[in-house]
């Protein structure tokens, strides 16, 4: 019998020749991601820190991210505190404000590679399992303690096999893949469980990838993950990253809980109706509802893959009058990119308004926080009651090219009509 790619990488990270479901496997981890709540987790373990010292200046990734530039005085000390602590313990890999999200950083930096143990005091770390790699998210109790020792507990998930036939067409991007997997098993169908992604999987981008292993998090899974392929390849020789990686891989004959198919070209343009993320309907279904916003950006889909997605609907063409469209590079990079091909000054041409990169209005943070009753329609991973703003906005979850075509109407509108 063999073994999953859950099994086998934690099998080798705890130097174990056996592994079951259900086990409990001590590991040392390759990297510990924080972001602006890292001031939080030390002073859970200040007086360790000075007694011990950290256990790597180089395990630690730590971004400030999700409320840049600061709002507040309160934000301003925290971000503060984060600084006096990377210069004190020489922290290596620290990224300060503007450069982007730390998911996205965490990839276009390198640190994500294939076979690697990547643990992050937030839930959508998963979103490196588009490399190959075991990555999930962790509290803060536990990364704190991470900073001491290195090493912590796992308990080994059983898998979810997801087989891909066909083709997405035109319309359709892994934004809506996903969307539909989570419609169909529910907020909590993958809880705890490992989600490996098999078949066609060379007509998925990279991009599409991260999008989707990003949101593994919201079917409740533990990580989500793909094979190493030539696509990630090409990534991560588009990064300036050597074969200094091992790629891991499930077993022909590795045992799965579930096994699900998706014929990807019989998809459709999804969305995520308010205020759950497994609310999910076509977007002809729904469309008509009038918006207010449109976000595009995140971690989720704020690539340039994703802003030239939204250009060809919007080039050349100007936003409905009483609609706000963000735009939210995923990091620095991104957006420098970005310009440099025109892509987001076409966006900003069209009536788009750039945010800097980071989090922002993503998790209600600041900058484009919904009034009473306004509606927005989002490129970013959860729409839950209150993350935006108001308790009494909606937000729809779509792909780039839902959110463009939404934008240029006014209303929620199947990006197939206006292409």
């Amino acid at each position: 019998m063999g073994f999953t790619f859950a099994e086998k990488i934690l099998m080798e990270k705890a130097g174990l020749k056996e592994i079951e479901c259900g086990q409990i496997v001590f590991v040392n981890i390759d990297h510990l991601l924080t972001h602006d709540n890292t001031s939080a987790i030390v002073s859970k373990v200040e007086e360790d820190l000075k007694k011990y010292g950290i256990i790597s200046k180089s395990m630690p990734i730590i971004a400030i991210d999700h409320t840049v530039p600061a709002v507040d005085e309160k934000t301003a000390s925290g971000h503060k505190k984060i600084r006096e602590f990377v210069e004190k313990y020489e922290i290596e890999n620290f990224f300060d404000v503007g450069e982007g999200v730390c998911h996205q950083l965490v990839v276009e930096k390198g640190f994500a590679l294939p076979g690697k143990l990547i643990l992050g005091s937030d839930s959508h770390t998963c979103m490196y399992g588009a490399l190959n790699c075991f990555a999930t998210g962790i509290d803060r109790t536990e990364a704190a303690v991470l900073l001491l020792t290195g090493e912590t507990w796992l308990k080994v998930p059983s898998t979810i096999k997801i087989e891909l036939k066909g083709k997405l067409n035109d319309y359709v991007t892994g934004k809506d893949l996903v969307l539909k997997i989570i419609g169909e098993i529910g907020a909590d169908g993958a809880n705890y469980r490992a989600v490996e992604y098999h078949g066609n999987i060379e007509n998925l981008s990279i991009d599409d990838r991260f999008t989707i292993a990003n949101m593994g998090i919201e079917m409740g899974a533990k990580i989500a993950v793909f094979p190493f392929d030539k696509i990630t390849k090409e990534f991560l020789d588009s990064i300036k990253k050597p074969l200094l990686y091992k790629p891991i891989w499930a077993d022909n004959d590795a045992v799965y809980e579930r096994v699900l198919s998706y014929n990807l070209d019989k998809l459709e343009p999804m969305i995520a109706r308010p205020h759950t993320v497994d609310n999910c309907a076509t977007v002809k279904e729904v469309k008509g509802k009038i918006i207010n916003q449109a976000l595009l950006g995140t971690c989720t889909n704020g690539r340039v893959y994703d802003f030239k997605l939204a250009a060809k609907i919007l080039k050349g063409k100007k936003i409905a009058k009483n609609v706000r469209l963000l735009i939210l590079p995923a990091s620095r990079n991104v957006l420098k990119k970005g310009l440099e091909n025109g892509t987001i000054q076409s966006l900003i041409d069209s009536g788009g308004i750039l945010l800097p990169p980071g989090c922002g209005p993503c998790l209600g943070a600041h900058q484009g926080l919904l009034a009473e009753g306004e509606v927005c329609v989002s490129t970013s991973n959860r729409n839950f009651k209150g993350r935006m703003g108001s308790k009494n906005a909606e937000i729809y979850l779509a792909s780039p090219l839902t959110v463009a075509a939404s934008a240029l109407t006014g209303k929620i509108t199947d990006p197939g009509e206006v292409m």
